[in-house]
């Protein structure tokens, strides 16, 4: 059974458990596993870091510049690292020529717990360590500890995301619509 894209492109729909049933959708693959679980991990987790750290960044240059309270601050970094986490999953999507009624529940699917994990260490981290949420946007004393967390995060999110790629959820859901566009297969890998 085939179905069509927004951009008019035939997409397959196939049985994800060998069933003998068709379903609507894109062609899913079955998890990876080994080093290539492992390598596809490490991906969605610097992918998620990277999402995090730019709108970490941005929030709390933002709410440290203008003197904000570090509840107001990290309310908006974390806000901010949701949206840009969110934005960078889409984008190969809105590519793919996926709606966006499609793309918000596989960006909320694939990187939710991870970037949630991020928030959470790499904010604890900011706030227990004397002085960070304090220092100047010069200071070793802010950048310092933000590396920190997310360096400490970095394996927790990790193992979150190898647990959903080896399932077939998390970063799974968006992989297949990776380098989708401009391709002549109808789907990616």
């Amino acid at each position: 059974m085939a179905s069509q894209d927004t951009s008019g492109s035939t997409v397959e729909a196939c049985d994800p458990d060998g069933a003998g049933q068709h379903h609507d959708g894109p062609k899913r693959h079955n998890a990876p596993d080994g080093s290539d679980l492992n390598r596809l991990s490490v991906s969605a987790t610097l992918h998620c870091m990277t999402g995090c750290v730019l709108g970490e960044i941005t929030g709390l240059v933002i709410g440290t510049a203008l003197g904000w309270s570090d509840l107001a601050t990290i309310a908006l970094a974390v806000g901010l690292a949701f949206l840009f986490g969110y934005t960078l999953t889409s984008r190969p999507l809105f590519r793919a020529g996926l709606t966006l009624s499609a793309v918000i529940p596989i960006a909320l699917a694939t990187d939710t717990v991870s970037i949630a994990i991020m928030e959470i260490i790499e904010n604890a981290t900011m706030l227990v360590l004397p002085g960070a949420m304090e220092a100047g946007l010069d200071s070793f004393t802010f950048w310092g500890p933000m590396a920190l967390g997310f360096a400490i995060a970095f394996p927790f999110a990790f193992a979150a995301n190898r647990y959903l790629l080896q399932r077939g959820k998390g970063h799974a859901l968006v992989h297949q619509y990776h380098h989708a566009h401009g391709s002549d297969a109808t789907h990616a890998h």
